[in-house]
């Protein structure tokens, strides 16, 4: 029998943040007055999330909890939450509590209004540093501009969706998950409520730079071409370029009868051209990863222990 509603939480040594993350979420169904399922994912935690997640569950049997034998990744743990869910409705929010769960309740109502997927935009975010802010502004204009695809600017993966658009997205096979690109994809009605983003309350981001960059990839490779088609016309450009060099020397030495002469010219178009060779090179590897990934056709992540069927 479905619920009214499930809750997905990833969690990567959040010990801290669950007893508080789970009363708040549990009082919002309470208020909301609707059937509610929590699913937490624990993404390979060193800590003793595991340990406290299962407390819970035992007292409310609500609570079911899927435990990764390792680190998969934040998208990994969404999809596996998705997978496993019976709401009609599924919320997707983070275990950091810098996503306020009291948000629930407008993302339950706008959707009443009649939308398929609601999301939630940030107007600040706390607990940020400049550059972090900066960076992932300019990433998701960038993406909006080099696909064919409107992803919403300054949002997560914190929203609301109906379990029909669950179903859809089951459907999609990318290895390298961008849910929130994915969802997009699938163009089902949206609209959103804004919100002040927290800034977390223990412990430190696991979302470092490196992880920042390889989700943009993900982001960039999985919904745009235009990385090849910037490789391609960048060789052509170059090569116009290389092609008046040429004729511009040969005429130099045999019509003009000047010599060519500079070391430093020499190697600064060398560099220039190799540089052009390794981006493009680089560009497509990326694209070629992602086809080895999906070849392969292995599972996008394996269950050490779970209370779910």
């Amino acid at each position: 029998m479905n619920t009214d509603i499930s809750i997905i939480t990833p969690l990567l040594n959040e010990e801290e943040n669950v007893y508080e993350l789970y009363h708040r979420i549990k009082k919002v169904c309470s208020i909301l007055n609707i059937s509610y399922e929590i699913i937490f994912i624990d993404d390979g935690s060193t800590d003793h999330t595991l340990i406290v997640i299962e407390k819970i569950s035992k007292e409310d049997l609500s609570v079911k909890y899927i435990s990764f034998s390792r680190n998969f990744g934040h998208q990994a743990a969404l999809f596996a939450g998705i997978e496993r869910s019976n709401g009609n409705r599924i919320v997707l929010i983070d275990g950091d509590l810098q996503d306020p769960p009291e948000l629930i309740e407008k993302l339950w109502l706008k959707m009443n209004e009649g939308y398929d997927v609601v999301y939630a935009r940030r107007i600040s975010r706390k607990g940020e540093s400049f550059l972090k802010k900066t960076t992932a502004s300019v990433f998701y204009r960038m993406l909006n501009k080099i696909t064919s695809i409107k992803i919403p600017i300054d949002t997560g993966d914190f929203r609301i969706i109906k379990s029909k658009v669950a179903i859809e997205l089951l459907q999609m096979k990318d290895h390298a998950k961008f849910l929130r690109g994915q969802i997009a994809w699938l163009g089902f009605k949206e609209s959103s409520i804004t919100y002040e983003r927290e800034k977390r309350k223990t412990g430190n981001s696991n979302f470092g730079y490196g992880r920042m960059l390889r989700f943009a990839f993900d982001g960039i490779t999985g919904f745009s071409n235009f990385p090849l088609k910037l490789a391609s016309i960048s060789g052509i450009v170059v090569s116009i370029i290389s092609f008046f060099m040429i004729i511009y020397v040969l005429l130099a030495k045999y019509l003009w009868n000047q010599t060519i002469t500079g070391w430093a010219s020499i190697m600064v178009t060398v560099l220039f051209l190799g540089g052009i060779q390794l981006l493009s090179i680089g560009i497509i590897g990326e694209y070629i990863s992602r086809i080895n990934d999906t070849v392969k056709q292995r599972q996008l992540y394996v269950i050490k222990k779970t209370n779910t069927l």
